[in-house]
Order: structure tokens, then C-alpha cells, then sequence
């Protein structure tokens, strides 16, 4: 039987890669890639940010995470005025959406049959 942490790590790993399309008009405008975020990562960006802001951390975490297909950093901090000024926060919402949802359709079931094998 394998170890908790060997399926944690396998199930659920900052291995996996997410991804999301931006589109306008039915036209895919680019792809945002990212890995799942960790305890160690939230509690950073929190540090970080207006703690009692909600849009300051969702935004830090969409900086923070973003990659391109080849694994750069979409977004730099010095974007930030920029993304909140001149972006539709529509937009900004549906990335930042898909990136705190990412992971979550994947059944507790699963893992629990995996540590019973």
C-alpha cells in the first residue's frame, strides 16, 4: 500500500499543470498555464497583500502564478496598476477563477481507492 504522502504528492502535486483560455469573440486571445497552488504560496502572497481585500490577493495570485506555455512568468509585479487600470476585470476574474478552482474536480474517492490498493 503506498504512503499518504506518495499519493498526495502524485494526486495532487505542484507537478501538474492547469491551464485556461482567454477568449474574445470565440477567438482564443492565449492560454494561461499554472501549477496548483501551495500552503507555502498563499501564505506568501498573503504577506503581500491587503489582507481584507479579496481582488488585492486574487490579483497577486494571478501574477504570481501565471506562465506562458513555455513556463515564464506572464505577468511581472510592476503590472499590477496596469491589470487593475486598464484590464476588464471580467477577464481578470475568469483567470483568477479557473486558477483557485483548479485541482478541485478530482475526487476524494479516487484517492481514498488508491490508498486502499
Amino acid at each position: 500500500m503506498a504512503r499518504a504522502i506518495e499519493l498526495l504528492r502524485s494526486k495532487f502535486g505542484i507537478s501538474q499543470l492547469y491551464q485556461h483560455d482567454v477568449i474574445k469573440d470565440g477567438e482564443t486571445i492565449f492560454t494561461v498555464y499554472w501549477h496548483p497552488l501551495t500552503i507555502a504560496e498563499r501564505e506568501s502572497i498573503q504577506k503581500k497583500t491587503n489582507i481584507t481585500d479579496s481582488n488585492d490577493f486574487a490579483l497577486a495570485l494571478m501574477i504570481e502564478k501565471a506562465l506562458d506555455k513555455d513556463g515564464k512568468r506572464l505577468f511581472q509585479e510592476g503590472d499590477k496598476a496596469a491589470l487593475r487600470r486598464e484590464v476588464e476585470a471580467a477577464i481578470l476574474q475568469d483567470i483568477q477563477l479557473a486558477m483557485l478552482e483548479s485541482g478541485t474536480d478530482k475526487e476524494v474517492e479516487e484517492v481514498q481507492a488508491d490508498l486502499k490498493s
